[in-house]
This record gives structure tokens, sequence and C-alpha cells, in this order.
């Protein structure tokens, strides 16, 4: 089945597309919903299909031999789970699963690779993605290493207010420390800081976003600098 709203597609990548492209790919997108810690993809196995977010967000998350986890990206209606495959690459060296409840258009990954070599401009475009992607998570290595959890709970706070449907959205303190790699109790602190300011409004399991700007005044250069990358390499005037 096609989607319903064909002209005017919320994910945007296909919504920076020419119209006579996406009219082509429609027919191979299916709408599916994402459900909250739902694997998309698993580690090292064949990848099956990739999904075009329309709403809501997906975690890349890397398990180390001791079973420990670290978010190492972000996906929202920027962006497409399945991105080896742009590379011609079957399989992931991370885990994808909904981090934020929402739907996206899903595209079996062999009518994929047959669009990437008939559809050149969305290989090119796509091409641009993953050079962004590649962005957010190299950015992301470096903040972990070099700045202070208070900094990166914000920006972490901004990229999932990015993607999120309105100001709230859930989040438990046992998962932001996943995200972040630290200790619940060092979350709360930090949280509850952010909270004095006035930035956000935390009760269990549920995070506002309240002031905006305090919140990127408490976030390092590392968002603006993912964020400016993104700008640059898809912008839409370079696909009219």
């Amino acid at each position: 089945m096609a989607h319903s709203s064909a002209s005017a597609p919320q994910n945007r990548l296909l919504a920076v597309l020419p119209p006579d492209i996406v009219s082509r790919l429609l027919p191979d997108l299916h709408p599916v919903s994402l459900t909250l810690r739902q694997t998309l993809i698993v580690p090292d196995t064949p990848i099956e299909a990739v999904y075009f977010v329309e709403s809501g967000w997906v975690s890349l998350v890397v398990t180390m031999i001791d079973g420990a986890q670290a978010e190492v990206g972000l996906i929202g209606r920027e962006g497409m789970v399945g991105r080896p495959l742009i590379a011609g690459v079957s399989t992931c060296f991370g885990e994808a699963f909904v981090q934020g409840n929402g739907r996206a258009l899903r595209m079996e990954a062999g009518t994929f690779r047959r669009a990437l070599v008939e559809e050149p401009v969305l290989k090119d475009l796509l091409s641009r993605y993953s050079e962004a992607m590649h962005a957010q998570t190299t950015q992301t290595a470096a903040c972990n290493g070099h700045h202070g959890l208070g900094q990166r709970l914000a920006r972490w706070l901004l990229m999932a207010h990015d993607r999120a449907d309105g100001d709230s959205f859930q989040m438990t303190q046992d998962f932001l420390s996943l995200m972040l790699c630290v200790q619940r109790s060092s979350v709360n602190v930090f949280a509850t800081a952010l909270q004095d300011t006035g930035a956000i409004h935390y009760t269990r399991g549920n995070i506002t976003v309240l002031n905006r700007g305090a919140l990127e005044a408490a976030s390092c250069d590392c968002y603006r600098a993912v964020q400016q990358r993104f700008s640059r390499l898809l912008r839409s005037n370079s696909y009219p």
C-alpha cells in the first residue's frame, strides 16, 4: 500500500527529493508503527529492510563484550535506519531500536538496493546523509571523551527534542544512564540541575522542555556542530 500522504512525505530525506522520484519510490514504501524498545536491526545479521522515519526516533547502540551498552547515534524524521546498505554492506555493527514511539516508511532491502541503482539522485542524497550521520557519531565519541555529563545530557535532550512531536517525551533515568554511559544517580543530579534552571521539567518517566534557550546554553558546542554539518550536506536547494 502506498503512503497516504504521497504529496508531502514527513521524512525529510524523501521530502527533499524531486517529486517524480518520490512517486516512483512510494509503491515500495510501506507505513509501519515504531513501538518503544522495538528492534529494527540486529548486529551482524543481514539487514532485512530500511526505515525512513516519519515520527519518533531510533537509537543506534553498540554492545560491549561485558554487556554494557552505549548509544552512538540518534535517528528521527531527518534520516533513515539501515545506512550500511547505502555503502553496499549487508549487516550493521550495532543495534537499532526504537526509543520514541512513532511511525516510518519501510522498504525491503532488495528493493532498496535496486532503487539506489535506478535512482542516482537518491543514491547521492543518501550518501550525503551517511556522511552527516558519520559526523554525528564522530562528534558523539569526542563529546563523551571531553565534555562533562551536564553538557552531554543537555546535548542529548536537545537532540531528542528535535525529534519529538512537542515539548514532552518519555524518558526514564535508567534509559538516560544507559545512553550516556553513567550511573543513574549521576543522571539524577544533572537532570535536577537543569530543572532548577527552568530548562526542563522532569517527572518519573517523562521530560518536558520548558526553555529551549536555557537547554542550548547548558549544552556544549557539539550539538551545533552536528546541526551545521547536516544543514550543509542536506540543504533542500541541493535537489530542486
